[in-house]
């Protein structure tokens, strides 16, 4: 058994039950699982590895659950710049069409890369087309390449646009192909376990590009098995709020609750436009809500009522959402922006620092049904980072209060992170994958899918 010893934080922040935050603090690890969690002098001396964490603040690692790593190939593309949501699916779903496995491998390791370096150690993803040769395993081959811990979620497109739906023909599947696959990747990528570092999830993606016979049988199936929970876009934008009523006579949170799309394993993406009552019901359900504030600044679609979620009870987690919808994958910048969004809303003192990283870490775990991550206390997952206090961003900052510096100024990357017990990232550098050769192959990647269709499609779908 090995050991790993984290001392002298100038503060850890454990975000357990108490909140506690320990000045001089530091953390104890046994292989992958937490020990003890105290000031450096309560704990053991040494261990067979042991890192100093003077000067930085010491914190569990984030949680992102939503995703789509693919898009990291698409950001930025002319055209897809100044649209609102369906106009810029629009624009991007036949480059969509092109992608391959490997495009799938080295888009999500560039994914992971960027937020791992910015304190990511447990992500989703949400992958949903499937053309040429992608898989599932593909995404599953990168996360165990890059050492995080990972929720891979088989999402579908069924509906295509002769049937009244927004993806391309050419880019859906059969709900038969689409339930086999499912099948398959329950069968041979889940690891229901405690401390599992690889999940699945089943993920139809959109109202308006699945059928309800669809979004049924995947329910029944991912119930059919354990741990496997159901994901889904819902009330992201009032195109597909004005969509659901006239397709459905529903509003969208009514049109999930219709098709048994609530409760304790199931979490919503986005889910801006739902009111009062449908927010209760998410609370009174346990369905999990994944709020994802760049994006929905990017595209113009509105703001999630964050703050009315979490008073109603609401279990609410940060989501970095595809990279061609942010256009950035910084998750600790992604906490900032939930902070001061619900400030925007709600005026400077509706949304705390602390709120925020409720957030990113425990709340997350909980959307994730994950109890074994989020907070740094004993028989927890030794999933943590060290965050510098010492950097020019930082400078007047942290002296102040450590903890609201790590979003009130700016946190460029992590200088640590250990995910399962294993240091992954070392005085600010990766050490799993070579980013340089990574980076180069992304890059041609990107200009050859895009150089194949440089216009924009012009469908609408409302």
């Amino acid at each position: 058994m090995s050991t790993l010893l984290v001392k002298n934080a100038d503060m850890v922040i454990t975000m357990d039950a108490k909140r506690r935050k320990i000045p001089s603090g530091g953390i104890f690890v046994r292989d992958n699982i937490i020990e003890q969690v105290d000031e450096t002098s309560a704990l053991p001396a040494t261990a067979d590895r042991v890192i100093d964490a003077h000067g930085m603040v010491v914190l569990p690692g984030f949680v992102n659950t939503h995703h789509h790593f693919f898009q990291s190939l698409f950001r930025a593309v002319p055209g897809a710049q100044d649209q609102g949501l369906f106009d810029w699916l629009v624009r991007l779903f036949p480059i969509y069409g092109e992608i391959t496995d490997e495009a799938v491998h080295i888009s999500t390791l560039t994914a992971l890369a960027e937020m791992i370096l910015s304190g990511c150690t447990t992500s989703s993803d949400h992958l949903y087309v499937f053309t040429n040769d992608v898989s599932l395993d593909a995404q599953v081959r990168a996360a165990e390449e890059v050492g995080i811990r990972m929720h891979a979620t088989r999402g579908s497109l069924s509906l295509g646009r002769r049937a009244g739906g927004l993806p391309p023909d050419n880019i859906v599947q059969t709900d038969d192909q689409i339930l086999s696959d499912c099948q398959r990747v329950i069968e041979v990528l889940h690891d229901p376990e405690p401390f599992s570092m690889c999940r699945i999830g089943l993920a139809p993606c959109t109202p308006f590009s699945v059928t309800k016979d669809l979004m049924r049988e995947t329910a029944a199936l991912a119930r059919a098995h354990k741990q496997v929970r159901l994901h889904t876009h819902v009330a992201e934008t009032m195109d597909e709020e004005v969509y659901c009523l006239r397709e459905f006579g529903q509003r969208p949170a009514a049109y999930m609750e219709e098709l048994g799309w609530v409760g304790s394993d199931v979490w919503w993406a986005h889910s801006i436009f739902l009111n009062s009552e449908e927010i209760r019901m998410a609370a009174d359900t346990g369905t999990g809500i994944a709020h994802c504030p760049s994006s929905n600044m990017r595209l113009g679609s509105g703001i999630c009522k964050v703050r009315e979620m979490l008073d109603a009870g609401v279990n609410v987690g940060i989501g970095v959402d595809g990279s061609a919808s942010n256009d950035c994958g910084h998750t600790i910048g992604e906490v900032r922006n939930a902070m001061l969004l619900q400030r925007v809303q709600n005026g400077p003192a509706a949304f705390t620092v602390e709120e925020a990283l409720q957030l990113a870490t425990v709340g997350g775990a909980a959307v994730l049904g994950r109890d074994e991550i989020g907070s740094l206390e004993a028989n927890k997952a030794a999933d943590l980072i060290g965050v510098s206090t010492r950097t020019l961003n930082m400078a007047g900052g942290a002296v102040h209060d450590p903890m609201a510096a790590l979003l009130l100024c700016h946190v460029e990357k992590v200088d640590f992170s250990i995910i399962n017990g294993k240091v992954i990232v070392e005085d600010g550098q990766l050490k799993t994958i070579d980013l340089a050769r990574l980076i180069t192959r992304h890059n041609e990647l990107a200009q050859e899918f895009v150089g194949l269709h440089p216009e924009a499609d012009h469908f609408k779908l409302v």
